[in-house]
């Protein structure tokens, strides 16, 4: 199982993330019955700790070339992906799965009594991640993964003259590289993220 605690570093790593699944309709000169991917597929989800802090996570699962042009189309027979012509199957034999991780209000679902708790680097330190492949109800570990990149950076108020007085707030980054030979596009790479006790604090799937 591919579990390990976040570690903030002073690397800097851009991350081109968004809050929808990348896909498009009806572009000149394609199926307009089709699905296309391009730059990947992103993800996103709302999570919560037990001391009352919430935020959310918004990421991206690429590969160099793998997504573009690539097309999934459904019939009664099930899925199909193609590009160009050709049928895919499978993921390449690697991913970058990238994503982000800061202070957000906590929404209905996670209630909150008492001032609004901040994310702290000390709350990210013992955050654990998990990460599945997903077909069905079947949940398999990642056999393997590591991290290339990860920083956290403050992110500065709105209200500037103000900043002096408001409690900091963070961003966290990572990237991370994803072993995926031989998985089908049917399944989805889920993210788990599991507080000290083994409480589920966000869960969310990056599939096509």
């Amino acid at each position: 199982m591919s579990t390990a605690p976040f570690r903030t570093t002073s690397l800097v790593v851009t991350l081109l993330l968004a809050g929808l699944p990348t896909f498009s309709f009806g572009q000149s000169g394609r199926d307009k019955h089709a699905v296309y991917y391009s730059g990947g597929v992103t993800f996103a989800t709302d999570g919560s700790l037990g001391n009352g802090a919430c935020f959310r996570v918004t990421g991206k699962v690429d590969a160099k070339d793998f997504f573009e042009n690539l097309k999934r189309t459904e019939n009664a027979r099930g899925m199909t992906f193609s590009r160009d012509e050709e049928t895919v199957t499978q993921f390449p034999e690697k991913l970058i799965l990238s994503f982000i991780i800061r202070d957000y209000p906590c929404g209905p679902r996670f209630q909150q009594e008492g001032p609004h708790v901040y994310l702290t680097r000390e709350m990210m330190s013992t955050l654990q991640l998990s990460l599945y492949w997903k077909n069905g109800l079947d949940m398999r570990p990642v056999y393997e993964s590591k991290k290339i990149a990860s920083s956290v950076e403050v992110i500065a108020p709105y209200a500037k003259d103000l900043a002096a007085e408001l409690p900091k707030r963070f961003e966290w980054s990572w990237e991370l590289e994803v072993a995926s030979a031989g998985v089908p596009l049917t399944d989805s790479l889920v993210l788990m993220f599991r507080t000290p006790d083994g409480r589920i604090a966000a869960r969310v799937a990056a599939r096509l």
